[in-house]
């Protein structure tokens, strides 16, 4: 079974790598410069923490852990300790910006058997940037920065099942209060709230005890965000996330594989001609609701191209002995919707109820702003 498991995360690994050289990742088709969904503070979808990280940003259906708050609530009602607090920090984008980056900090409190609360603070900086207001004046430094603190509850129904939601409080600072386009920049504010489910049931696979689970997340449902009075307002990153997993059990050895897919949940950009008239696609200009049903049907070109907004991610976890845990993983965006592609590393060790993991995404077949990118995160659980 050892030979078996080795073979299997062998060949994952392979076919990530094959990914990863665009051998399966091509497109032919010829991307709009204006085709990539828009939506505000996109650091909300940013997944914060090293474990997911280092297997391609999955998470709705892999087995639960403290960083479920993030990926998917509902599965921190079936976590096995009494509590817990991770912190995590990623330099962001450093092929470009020395000091951007990603700061999370979360912690869960379980009530009885069903029920656990979870809270958390992500923040992110986007350096200090140099402004001034005059070419002979002296610069002032600014450092714009989001943040977000989500409060959480999840509840289990019997054996397999939970239910989970988040209440999120987003702020976004970007301007330092400039003028832009005659009016007083300020920073955006929005309450947004997450919802999901989360199935898990022991069953066998190649004649061992295994776990198959299923996860569903819709994160970031709130109004709109706006940096002016009266200005223009953008969409928060509303986003659906389905997601399975499958993890064999063989004496001290765990093998995991999960696989997640991911829609923005926001007006396509409609396809205008030169004086900005609307040839294809509809109008973005509406309510919050209406864009989320709307968001499966609005694309200009059709169902091929609502097809193209669905990103996939695939990622595999080996534990050894529950102590020693080696990952990879893969992310894939269309090239017309805004062409991320990365392959991802990452460890982890556990050492009583201390968990440290770490993460790394290289460069793949294309340069990009991500290559290098590093994730750590340390945990501690506290036992019943």
């Amino acid at each position: 079974m050892i030979r078996k498991l080795f073979y299997a995360l062998a060949a994952l690994i392979a076919l990530i790598l094959l990914l990863s050289t665009g051998v399966l990742a091509q497109s032919g088709s010829v991307a709009r410069e204006d085709a990539v969904v828009q939506a505000g503070v996109p650091f909300l979808l940013t997944g914060p923490d090293a474990r997911s990280g280092g297997m391609g940003d999955v998470g709705a259906a892999t087995t639960p852990d403290i960083n479920a708050i993030h990926w998917n609530p509902s599965k921190l009602a079936f976590l096995r300790d009494s509590a817990g607090v991770s912190i995590s920090y990623s330099p962001w984008l450093s092929q470009l910006i020395s000091d951007m980056y990603l700061a999370y900090v979360n912690g869960y409190y379980r009530l009885d058997d069903r029920n656990v609360l979870g809270i958390s603070l992500r923040y992110f900086s986007a350096g200090n940037l140099e402004q001034r207001v005059g070419p002979d004046d002296s610069p002032t430094v600014f450092n714009p920065n989001e943040f977000a603190i989500d409060g959480t509850f999840s509840r289990r129904f019997g054996e397999v099942f939970s239910l989970g939601t988040s209440i999120r409080f987003i702020r976004s600072n970007l301007s330092d209060g400039q003028i832009t386009q005659g009016q007083y920049a300020k920073p955006g504010t929005a309450i947004a709230a997450d919802v999901s489910g989360y199935y898990n049931k022991e069953t066998v696979f190649f004649g061992k005890d295994g776990l198959l689970a299923f996860g569903a997340v819709i994160s970031n449902i709130g109004n709109k965000i706006s940096y002016t009075d009266g200005g223009s307002k953008l969409f928060l990153p509303t986003n659906l996330r389905l997601g399975a997993a499958a993890t064999v059990f063989e004496s001290r050895n765990e093998f995991t594989l999960a696989f997640d897919i991911n829609k923005l949940l926001v007006p396509s950009p409609p396809e205008r001609d030169a004086e900005g008239n609307i040839l294809r696609g509809y109008n973005p200009d509406k309510s919050v609701p209406s864009a989320i049903f709307g968001s499966f049907t609005d694309a200009p070109g059709g169902f091929s191209e609502e097809l193209k907004e669905i990103a996939f991610s695939l990622g595999g976890e080996y534990v050894y002995n529950k102590q020693i845990a080696l990952r990879a993983g893969y992310f894939y965006e269309n090239p017309d919707k805004g062409n991320r592609r990365y392959l991802t590393l990452g460890a982890g060790f556990r050492y009583g109820q201390f968990n440290l993991d770490f993460s790394y995404l290289p460069g793949s077949q294309q340069k990009s702003p991500l290559a290098n990118t590093l994730r750590f995160s340390l945990a501690f659980n506290i036992k019943k």
